[in-house]
């Protein structure tokens, strides 16, 4: 399937389970997840099962499931108590539009949505629908995503060394990206970890990408305030390595993601070409 099937197919598992509920905590959950977005991690998740032969409809189940994780996690994020941001994908953010209190509870609800719906989901056996909870729990909680938020947002009073802030961004952005792999190779009968050095490197470089794009892009094409990082007195690779530098940082990681699957031959193309998508988006 090209990209833009897989992403149709993921838009459309996910209104499946929102579009009949009513009520302004609907509303809410819906603006946010139905925003748009590239749905790179529920993607990544059915690549990574592609590749491996594995059930696509589970892989649909548990990427959509991993893509409200994130979505939360985005709404949170821009609250006042957080970045403080009022602008995502283009729109006015969660609660300029819904209010602090139903943004939380929107993003709440999605947190659990994203455990209801693997829990309910139907031809998947118990012991693959477990481990693809745990795994995604573990990652979006104290010890993957949670834990870079703290990180991120002590670095306001300590600014982080490269080792530092590495470890952040594998905690805060890279969790979410191995999980998805790891999902992907779960849906296929395969060890979770088989993915694990080219998931690494592909969520180190989707955010030096995204540090390069916070300098160089503009509101209209990346969908949110450009320039944040450096308002909010952040530490990105760019702040570390200047532009050029992060760029050809950027290329190493790609290059390492491409070469950690190797072993899966002619099978892993589109996972190759998955990581120069990545390599250059622009937005």
């Amino acid at each position: 399937m090209s990209f833009k099937q897989y992403t149709e197919k993921i838009n459309t598992h996910l209104h499946t389970l929102l579009d009949d509920k009513q009520g302004v905590i609907y509303d809410s959950m819906r603006y946010s997840l139905y925003a748009g977005g590239k749905r790179i991690r529920p993607v990544l998740t059915a690549l990574c099962c592609d590749a491996l032969g594995g059930d696509r409809e589970a892989a649909l189940c548990f990427g959509c499931a991993l893509e409200m994780i994130h979505t939360y996690s985005l709404i949170h994020d821009d609250l006042p108590c957080m970045d403080n941001d009022d602008l995502r994908r283009g729109k006015p953010t969660n609660h300029i539009v819904f209010g602090e209190d139903i943004a939380v509870l929107a993003g709440d609800s999605l947190l659990n949505l994203a455990c209801e719906s693997i829990a309910n989901a139907k031809n998947i056996d118990t012991a693959t629908k477990l481990q693809a909870i745990q795994i995604l729990f573990t990652a979006s909680g104290a010890d993957g995503m949670i834990g870079g938020q703290v990180m991120d947002i002590n670095t306001e009073k300590n600014p982080p060394d490269e080792k530092t802030l590495t470890l952040l961004h594998q905690k805060k952005t890279g969790a979410l990206i191995k999980a998805a792999a790891s999902l992907g190779a779960v849906s296929a009968n395969n060890p979770h970890d088989i993915f694990d050095e080219y998931s690494s490197s592909l969520g180190l470089a989707f955010q030096i990408q995204d540090d390069i794009l916070d300098v160089v892009s503009s509101v209209e094409k990346f969908g949110k305030p450009i320039n944040s990082d450096e308002k909010n007195q952040k530490v990105t690779y760019v702040t570390l390595y200047g532009v050029e530098g992060a760029r050809k940082k950027l290329k190493e990681e790609t290059d390492k993601a491409i070469s950690a699957i190797n072993f899966l031959g002619e099978k892993g193309k589109a996972l190759c070409d998955f990581a120069l998508y990545l390599l250059n988006r622009d937005y």
